[in-house]
């Protein structure tokens, strides 16, 4: 007899656990999980200690948020994307993104919606609509440029469609949708009602002449878009997990009330940091696209040497590469045999397809640039086997 709930049946170890493990066992580069071996800034790691130690951060904090981070929050919109947030009504403090994610899919998404996810995914996001009992609609990104078909996202509309959840930078493909295919998005959840979970915890993460552009800033859009972001990505603090979620007071309530009983609230004293940390200078943003820029030059000249097909990213820290020419199998198969042969890690994307589009990403499999140079010159070093 199980003893699980059915409501988890389906819900099996995430992909980037299992690889975590065997990247230790056969002691592989781990390029897998976009975890950054390198370590959050000194001065934002300062604002923590200060605040631990200060004797009056350690017990817990206000379920939204403390009112420095969610100032910040709302500051940090004003100021890179014009948005008019209040900080007391229309921003949640919440435990990472993907504790924000999850408030989203239950406060605003009821059993028997759909709820359309654009694939590849993050894997959190069919789990969390399947809890709140809705059905989710794929539409696929297509290989080697990664952009969807009009007509496949205009049929996944219904009239029983709930939210659209979006996410630009994207995780894995490294797309950073286009106005044009942000207009098109915008207009049809406009023309259905429907409310966007925007993700845009890779916000700075834009290569070379990308430009992130908000969903919400588009005519029509901040009364039915919740954006969700992170510290963990952008200050190199993916062990803290705090994120947020803000937008209109009224699309946000039903987020607050999931939040509230889902965590309550999230770490005292790393909101202070994080606070501190949103209101660094344009120089910080400005250097940490140009440091990943370096990393993503690094990357493609391992990939250059390999065998591998890729498409260079716009954005995020992640390139999505083609075996095709050196392996014959699955993207789980090429992924064993990597670690295993080659010593590198990287992570297969099966997990983040439907059943009925998983053969869109079959030659695929996923490389991170979120290390140090050093990794990424070996990972030169090692990707150069496939060719021998």
């Amino acid at each position: 007899m199980s003893i699980f709930a059915q409501r988890v049946e389906t819900f099996g170890t995430t992909i980037f656990t299992e690889i975590n493990v065997l990247a230790q066992q056969y002691n592989a580069l781990n390029l897998g999980q976009g975890k950054p071996d390198f370590d959050t800034p000194a001065d934002i790691v300062a604002e923590l200690v200060k605040a631990a130690q200060s004797g009056q951060l350690n017990q817990y904090a206000p379920g939204p948020g403390v009112a420095s981070l969610r100032h910040a929050v709302a500051n940090h919109a004003a100021r890179f994307y014009g948005l008019d947030i209040d900080p007391d009504q229309g921003v949640i403090v919440t435990a990472g993104a993907t504790e924000g994610l999850l408030s989203c899919v239950l406060g605003l998404v009821n059993p028997g919606d759909e709820v359309i996810v654009i694939e590849p995914f993050y894997d959190s996001y069919v789990p969390n609509i399947l809890m709140a009992g809705a059905t989710p609609v794929f539409v696929p990104l297509h290989p080697p440029t990664w952009t969807f078909d009009p007509a496949e996202l205009r049929a996944a509309f219904s009239a029983r469609t709930r939210v659209l959840i979006l996410n630009s930078p994207h995780n894995p493909t490294g797309r950073v949708f286009t106005r044009e295919e942000l207009s098109l998005i915008a207009d049809l959840c406009i023309e259905h009602d429907v409310i966007v979970i925007n993700d845009e915890v890779y916000e700075h993460l834009t290569l070379g002449d990308a430009r992130y552009i908000p969903i919400a800033t588009l005519p029509g859009m901040f009364e039915r878009t919740v954006t969700v972001s992170s510290s963990g990505k952008t200050f190199s603090a993916t062990g803290w997990k705090i994120g947020w979620a803000y937008g209109h007071p009224a699309v946000l309530e039903g987020v607050a009330r999931a939040h509230q009983f889902t965590i309550f609230a999230v770490h005292h004293p790393t909101q202070e940091a994080v606070a501190y940390a949103l209101n660094q200078s344009d120089q910080y943003y400005d250097e940490f696209r140009s440091m990943y820029e370096g990393k993503m030059r690094l990357l493609m000249d391992a990939l250059d040497g390999s065998g591998l097909k890729y498409r260079a990213p716009e954005g995020t820290y992640f390139i999505m590469a083609d075996f095709s020419d050196v392996f014959k199998g699955m993207p789980r198969d090429f992924t064993h045999h990597l670690i295993k042969e080659i010593g590198v890690a990287c992570i297969p994307p099966e997990s983040m397809y439907s059943r009925d589009h998983v053969h869109i990403g079959r030659d695929y499999v996923r490389f991170s640039f979120c290390k140090s140079d050093e990794a990424l010159l070996q990972a030169k070093k090692l990707l150069g086997k496939l060719r021998a």
